[in-house]
């Protein structure tokens, strides 16, 4: 056999080794790619992402498209070698280290849990706000988490309780609760009023040492008891990124007009109840989704401009996001062609 002909075998066999070791090496990363998008003007599976009873609606046109990123691997399913590099070549996908996702302490499926929790969240944190930017009332109520194992609440009061009043004076916010139980010395009784299954109950709950600080062991949550229903079906979707889109999608759908123009309009950002815009992770991912799915607006949380700026897909337009209300009136500028459309880049 000829040196040439040795050399090509003996490469072929580190080639063709190489990749088999690449194939069957696990390694701990997660890749991060362009996932579906979503129409919240729109249906899945015949049912509307948003649905509203119980108040009036008006057509719609355009869409409103919430974004999401998709992953491979993790802890109970962790990439191979020749997955995490094909990544590293894509510009569109990202490969980061598997902690960054998944932190050591938390499993996977727990990771998934508390993503659909904050998806939860965010629906009802976007009503509150498209209410609040549309001026209609509604009822901030306290809600009982869990209360702590071993700690003087447990028995006492139970998951889904509403908490109205603590020693007889009306709270409508979590931290008006933990602010009342703070001002008791450890060992003090606190009187909760609260709602359970239609009735109104006086629970007293004596406090214990924590950390210095009495604490009584109730994990709350703010809730809300809206004039109407808002119902919002986005099927697996978790995390709380599209909450600013589901807000913008019920203002749609509650006001008359189109506030898309009939434009594909993408978008992401947390939402507050006051409005408030936050920034999210994947910003690269999500717009390259929009791009894909024919949006040619983005719009993107202020504090996501700069990162977005840097990727940016040709034909994405980035129209910055700081709150709901200027999210809402660079739409209707859009749509009309007049009045200041905030960019990303000024």
């Amino acid at each position: 056999m000829s040196r040439r002909a040795l050399t090509l075998l003996v490469s072929g066999f580190l080639v063709l080794a190489l990749g088999i070791g690449g194939a069957v090496v696990d390694v701990p990363y997660v890749v991060l790619s362009p996932g579906p998008t979503e129409n919240t003007l729109g249906d899945i599976d015949k049912q509307p992402v948003i649905k509203i009873t119980g108040r009036e609606t008006y057509p719609t046109t355009g869409a409103l498209r919430l974004v999401t990123v998709a992953y491979q691997g993790g802890p109970t399913s962790q990439i191979d070698l020749l997955t995490a590099l094909r990544g590293w070549i894509d510009p569109t996908v990202a490969v980061v280290p598997q902690e960054t996702i998944f932190a050591p302490d938390r499993s996977q499926k727990e990771v998934e849990e508390e993503n659909t929790i904050e998806m939860t969240n965010s629906q009802d944190d976007a009503t509150a706000a498209a209410l609040n930017e549309l001026k209609i009332p509604y009822e901030a109520v306290i809600s009982v988490a869990s209360t702590v194992k071993g700690k003087p609440a447990e028995g006492k009061i139970q998951k889904g309780d509403r908490i109205v009043a603590v020693d007889g004076e009306p709270v409508t916010r979590t931290d008006e609760v933990s602010k009342a139980v703070r001002a008791r010395e450890p060992g003090d009784p606190v009187t909760f009023t609260i709602t359970r299954g239609g009735e109104k109950l006086d629970v007293t709950v004596p406090t214990v040492a924590a950390g210095g600080e009495p604490i009584v062991g109730v994990n709350m949550q703010p809730g809300y008891e809206f004039p109407f229903d808002v119902d919002i079906n986005v099927g697996d979707v978790g995390g709380p990124s599209a909450g600013l889109m589901f807000s913008l999608g019920i203002v749609d759908k509650l006001t008359e007009g189109q506030l898309t123009g009939g434009k594909q309009i993408a978008g992401t950002g947390t939402i507050r109840p006051d409005g408030k815009v936050g920034p999210i992770g994947g910003i690269p991912q999500k717009m390259v989704g929009a791009r894909n799915a024919g949006a040619t607006i983005f719009l993107t949380p202020a504090g996501n401009c700069a990162e977005a700026l840097r990727a940016v897909p040709d034909g994405l337009r980035l129209v910055k996001a700081e709150t709901l209300h200027d999210a809402k009136l660079a739409l209707e500028a859009l749509a009309s062609g007049k009045g200041e459309v905030p960019s990303c880049s000024g």
